[in-house]
């Protein structure tokens, strides 16, 4: 195939194009949290069910990752994008007529399916197109991703107070999906189908211990971003914070994030052993879960910036360790995908168990010391990925 690197304006409109289209893959999960205490205002919700604004939109992305390298190959990589932002644009824009939580969470299950098959395809691309520098790549597209949630998490609280209306708040990040769909689409001839490969991409994952290893270690790690996503805002709130205040908080965590998304796998791209950078990112997270517990009042933006920090290099790193796996893009495409897919489904169900957990007991306290030991498991897992045994386990 050819290589992007001969033609740089060529890399660089490409790259332009999958930044734009990751960045509309958070907002309608990320502007949810700011903005409950209105929604619940309006919509009755317990915090169980709130909760199921993010949980079913990451279930949902978690099953449909198993069909979209499928849909993939069908339709093509680059009309299957298409397809998915309208769709996102669509449950987005939604959101300014829905009026019981029902179409609420049916909204986010929509942009969920979305979102989890243009996850499923872009990491092939990715490594197709920019064979020379995945990890760096991997990095700006991660870090869109979480842009994209920094964006909504930040400005859902200020245009609701423009416009007296959370709605609006919602439902405004449908231009982001207008945006990237006008980039996208001039840039099909840059996207010729991804070779093929003799392998079933897909399902041969579901027999290799490996390949279950790298999706519960993802998992693992994404319930503390879904977490952190969905009741950052409610407990800072829940602590005398108002609604705004709160929602430029998990902003402010969320642009660690993107910064840690861009910096962490730039340090991390020209070494073949990847288990120390991991390792200190976990080490990051344990702390700044601690701190949230046992000082929320003191120190207020260490704790978000030490998460942020950990969850933002975490995320493109657990996928850059499976994409490090294999050599053939659709193939490695299919492992993110599969990765993805089991992770997602796991993750998924972290924001319910934390919503009961503060239904039941008053309080967040316990979901996150719930995730800190989560992660302490995560550093014992990490151990297990020497790149010299990479051939042994997967092929």
């Amino acid at each position: 195939m050819e290589n992007v690197h001969a033609k740089p304006t060529t890399a660089l409109w490409l790259m332009i194009s999958v930044v734009l289209v990751a960045l509309n893959l958070r907002p309608s999960m990320a502007a949810v949290g700011p903005l409950l205490s209105s929604i619940r205002g309006e919509v009755p919700l317990s915090f169980s069910a709130a909760s199921l604004l993010t949980m079913l939109p990451v279930m949902a992305m978690g099953l449909a990752m198993f069909f979209g390298i499928g849909l993939g190959k069908r339709f093509g990589e680059h009309r299957s994008i298409v397809l998915a932002l309208v769709l996102i644009g669509l449950a987005t824009l939604s959101r300014l007529f829905l009026d019981s939580a029902a179409e609420l969470i049916l909204s986010a299950i929509a942009a969920g399916v979305s979102i989890a098959l243009i996850q499923a395809l872009l990491p092939a691309l990715i490594k197709s197109r920019f064979s020379d520098n995945v990890s760096l790549f991997m990095g700006l597209y991660v870090t869109a991703i979480m842009g994209g949630a920094a964006l909504a998490a930040s400005f859902s609280p200020f245009i609701q107070v423009q416009t007296g209306s959370w709605r609006i708040g919602l439902a405004i990040w449908a231009v982001l999906a207008v945006v990237a769909l006008l980039f996208w689409s001039a840039q099909r001839a840059a996207f010729p189908p991804l070779p093929q490969t003799g392998a079933d991409a897909q399902a041969s994952f579901f027999g290799n211990r490996r390949a279950w290893l790298l999706a519960i270690f993802f998992g693992l790690g994404t319930a503390s971003y879904t977490c952190v996503l969905a009741w950052l805002a409610p407990y800072y709130v829940e602590q005398g914070w108002s609604a705004q205040n709160a929602g430029l908080l998990l902003g402010f965590l969320t642009a660690m994030e993107v910064v840690s998304g861009l910096l962490t796998p730039a340090i991390a791209n020209r070494r073949q052993d990847k288990r120390s950078v991991v390792a200190v990112l976990l080490v990051l997270i344990i702390a700044g879960f601690c701190g949230l517990i046992l000082s929320p009042q003191h120190l207020t933006l260490l704790w978000p910036c030490l998460l942020g920090l950990g969850i933002g290099g975490l995320f493109p790193m657990s996928l850059i360790l499976c994409l490090d796996h294999l050599d053939n893009p659709r193939r490695a495409g299919g492992l993110t995908a599969f990765v993805q897919g089991i992770g997602y489904l796991i993750a998924g169900i972290s924001p319910l168990i934390a919503g009961v957990i503060r239904d039941q007991l008053g309080s967040f306290e316990w979901a996150w010391w719930s995730l800190t030991a989560v992660v302490v498991v995560m550093l014992l897992m990490v151990l297990r990925f020497d790149p010299r045994h990479y051939a042994r386990h997967i092929r």
